[in-house]
């Protein structure tokens, strides 16, 4: 044990050759580790196109998204040579970074481009999109809102698009929109803010960016809320709803890439922006709201892997008990309680987190009804018992790998 300044002690442990240090699904643990010496795997259960095994060396970590999370693992680590490893416990984070703000930064930017690819790997596969990288893809997006009279999305990203392809081939199309917008008598023109200003209000309905445009700000919700949306084969698909206290727009901030999706006021709100030198002078000067942010990312990192795997189950039964125990993971409900926990949502909404179209559902849900357990309490589904949710949960899992394992062995 080593005492540094402002009295950050840090553990060391070392692991022979072989060795397990985490394992995946594992109850979390209230710390992680960087590499001192030493080459580590980390592997993940679900393989994911475009993913493979990592290796780790010295300067690395792992076991991040777990510990600031408070959630299980979901990653497995193996050393592959004798290792030495620096023990960092979670009430160590923000003392760690106020001495080393580089460390978070590190975090930080790992988590942004790992979630940007899960995001996109989810896309793919649940609404058979992927991101757009192209910048006129902005102009997708202001079309799509001007043909479905949403005029105050229209105008923001019609007007974003013309400033960044002021000669695109849909210039003159953008700029007749926006006249067209202006002269409605209902439509008032909102506020466009610059980058440097970083207190901002927002009416509802107006639109703090688009989707395909680059980012420049990330976004501190102070009070309002904020939805997050996607245009799919010509669709508005709600990714998120956030509320005060949340984080916006980190990826295309710490990347430099395009906006994945479109935030827009859902309600009147108000929001601290915060431009990439101001994040660096941040992870300095205020390193507990840097933590707040590791904190945030490494959520969504846990329920996005979730999700995920949930997509790789076969059984739609299965894939179902499946969002029931995320979710009661997700609002850390202990897993080996006896008591009874109501879900925030009914049975059509459980089917459509599986992807269950309404007509594909009945079966499914009228299946899951059989189970003693499972009752329906006005318009929420109610696990009797959550124990017994759990318990109920990993035999469908079991039975889902064992078919699957048959098939693939007739192949």
């Amino acid at each position: 044990m080593v005492c540094m300044e402002n009295q950050l002690k840090l553990d060391f442990i070392n692991f022979k050759k072989d060795a397990y240090i985490l394992i995946e699904g594992r109850q979390r643990a209230n710390y992680f580790y960087i590499i001192r010496e030493g080459k580590v795997r980390i592997t993940r259960e679900i393989i994911i196109e475009g993913e493979t095994d990592e290796i780790f060396g010295p300067g690395d970590f792992f076991g991040v998204i777990s510990t600031m999370s408070s959630h299980s693992h979901i990653e497995t680590a193996q050393a592959i040579s004798d290792i030495a490893l620096v023990i960092i416990h979670q009430k160590q984070y923000v003392p760690l970074i106020q001495k080393n703000s580089q460390v978070a930064m590190k975090i930080i930017a790992q988590f942004s481009k790992r979630l940007r690819f899960l995001n996109e790997t989810l896309a793919r596969l649940t609404l058979k999109n992927t991101a757009e990288d192209d910048i006129s893809h902005i102009y997708r997006v202001a079309e799509y809102y001007f043909g479905h009279r949403h005029y105050d999305q229209a105008y923001y990203a019609f007007t974003q698009y013309l400033k960044y392809c002021p000669k695109g081939i849909n210039a003159a199309a953008a700029s007749e929109n926006l006249a067209k917008i202006k002269n409605n008598p209902s439509f008032t023109t909102p506020m466009i803010y610059g980058t440097d200003e970083s207190n901002r209000t927002y009416k509802r309905n107006t639109m703090l960016f688009a989707e395909g445009e680059p980012g420049d700000n990330l976004y501190i919700i102070k009070t309002g809320s904020i939805k997050i949306t996607k245009i799919v084969d010509n669709s508005e698909v709600l990714l998120a709803m956030l509320k005060p206290g949340d984080i916006l727009g980190e990826m295309a901030l710490l990347e430099g890439k395009p906006r994945a999706a479109s935030a827009v006021a859902y309600e009147d709100c108000a929001v601290i922006a915060v431009s990439k030198d101001n994040f660096e002078l941040m992870a300095k000067s205020q390193p507990q709201l840097i933590a707040k942010i590791t904190t945030l990312l490494a959520e969504r990192l846990w329920l996005i892997y979730k999700q995920l795997a949930n997509t790789f189950l076969d059984d739609p039964l299965c894939r179902i008990y499946d969002v029931l125990s995320i979710q009661l993971e997700k609002n850390r409900i202990p897993l080996d309680s006896e008591d009874s926990y109501t879900f925030g949502f009914g049975q059509w909404e459980l089917a459509n987190m599986v992807g269950l179209s309404d007509r594909d559902s009945l079966p499914i849900i009228k299946k899951l009804l059989e189970d003693e357990n499972i009752r329906l309490i006005g318009d929420k589904v109610r696990a009797v018992s959550v124990k017994e949710l759990i318990k109920q949960t990993e035999y469908h899992r079991k039975m889902d790998k064992i078919e699957k394992n048959k098939q693939q062995s007739r192949k």
